[in-house]
């Protein structure tokens, strides 16, 4: 199993550039199944998880191609409908089929997933949202199972902000017969990127950004060629590595405007920011001011750059607290930043309290999740002599070489085979 080698104290400065963003780039990959013909993306990040949403294409009968960048899914013999355990349990975004296949081939039998360890994500939104759409839904021996001669457009209230589920039906109704309401519909970038992608295709969505979110269903559509935005975590978290630093380092090819709380909050830390309409700058500072965040939907600070700013702040002058409110049991890395030296106290299961301390010192650490991986690389960056990272390829289902794009700011980092 892989390892990162991390030894600290080293300024990083230089140019990066940010790769295609994974929340974005699985459920548009995933819309290609609504349609025959081949569609081609462009911008698509070399991802673990991006590889096993195409080998679960492939499972259900496309064809697909990756090279420097580009996917190619051709779509036409789609004709299975099971999605199986062995490739869903790596990645909880394979449920991104199960609207596709029950719109295109009226069933579809999807394992319930697997991913990250970051508390419960429940699919039962996704599935009282089939069953409004006219789908009859039972779970079975660990599978979803799901059927309709055509699904029927309906009126769907979310009791809690879904990204996975707002993507998964709107791609459902796409197909199906007459108006489709999404209500409190999830408004993150990537929801409207998909919805881009999907009219593009010849659907009818508006509203994509919105919490109501208006599908008229059509009956076919086509095949694709289109970009991936820019991964909005992959530049907070280079934005943080800046900062931990003290660097100075230009991120190009981003999106500032679908950063604005995450610009916000790191500005408030007294760090340099930046922007113009492509790129962000971050400067670090000698003292960094220690501040509060909460996390919450988009637009509001998100959940998968919580870790990575707890890191910042383990460093800052002052005492800040971290409130989680999207996840449970997602403060795992909490323990192994301890074990470099951070003061943080958890008074609560969604509360973090840190003192930020005048360094952290290099250790052992292992990765629980993805975004966990990635704030104990930032703490390796800020910490004084060598820390190893272990159970790295959680780091590689998220971010496309990111120990290379590290080392060409200057960064003392190598993997560890």
């Amino acid at each position: 199993m892989d390892k990162i080698k991390i030894k600290g104290k080293k300024r990083l400065v230089g140019e990066v550039q940010i790769s295609g963003a994974k929340n974005a780039a699985l459920p548009i990959l995933a819309s290609a199944l609504l349609c025959d013909g081949k569609s081609v993306f462009h911008n698509v990040p070399d991802l673990v998880d991006v590889r096993s949403i195409l080998m679960l294409s492939e499972e259900l009968g496309a064809k697909t191609e990756m090279k420097d960048g580009v996917v190619a899914i051709d779509s036409s013999g789609l004709n299975n409908h099971l999605a199986p355990y062995e490739i869903v349990r790596k990645m909880r975004a394979s449920i991104l089929v199960l609207g596709p296949l029950v719109a295109r081939l009226g069933k579809a039998c999807v394992s319930l997933p697997g991913g990250c360890a970051i508390g419960a994500r429940p699919v039962n939104l996704h599935i009282e949202g089939l069953e409004k759409l006219g789908a009859e839904v039972h779970i079975s021996h660990g599978y979803i199972n799901a059927c309709a001669k055509r699904l029927k457009g309906n009126e769907i209230n979310f009791d809690t902000v879904t990204v996975t589920g707002t993507e998964n039906l709107m791609m459902a109704a796409a197909l199906a017969q007459g108006e489709t309401i999404l209500r409190n519909a999830a408004m993150e970038p990537e929801i409207t990127a998909l919805a881009e992608v999907l009219n593009l295709m010849g659907a009818d969505i508006s509203g994509a950004g919105t919490s109501e979110i208006v599908v008229n269903g059509v009956d076919k559509l086509n095949p694709v060629e289109t970009e991936i935005i820019p991964d909005r975590i992959e530049t907070g978290t280079f934005m943080i590595a800046s900062a931990v630093t003290g660097g100075d380092v230009l991120i190009k090819k981003c999106r500032p405007d679908h950063l604005g709380e995450v610009i916000s909050k790191v500005r408030d830390t007294g760090t340099f920011v930046e922007t113009g309409k492509d790129w962000i700058r971050v400067k670090g500072v000698d003292e960094i001011k220690s501040i509060d965040i909460k996390t919450s939907p988009y637009p509001g600070f998100p959940t998968d750059m919580q870790a990575q700013f707890i890191t910042l702040m383990s460093i800052a002058k002052g005492v800040s607290t971290i409130k989680e409110t999207i996840f449970e049991n997602r403060f795992i890395h909490v323990n192994e930043l301890q074990r470099m030296g951070a003061d943080i106290y958890l008074p609560s299961s969604n509360t973090a309290v840190v003192r930020g301390v005048k360094e952290l010192a290099g250790a052992p650490v292992m990765a629980s999740d993805l975004r966990a991986s990635a704030c104990l690389v930032l703490a390796g960056l800020a910490a004084e002599n060598t820390t190893i990272v272990n159970r790295v390829y959680h780091l590689d289902r998220g971010y496309e070489r990111m120990e290379d794009k590290l080392k060409s700011l200057g960064a003392h980092i190598e993997r560890i085979k």
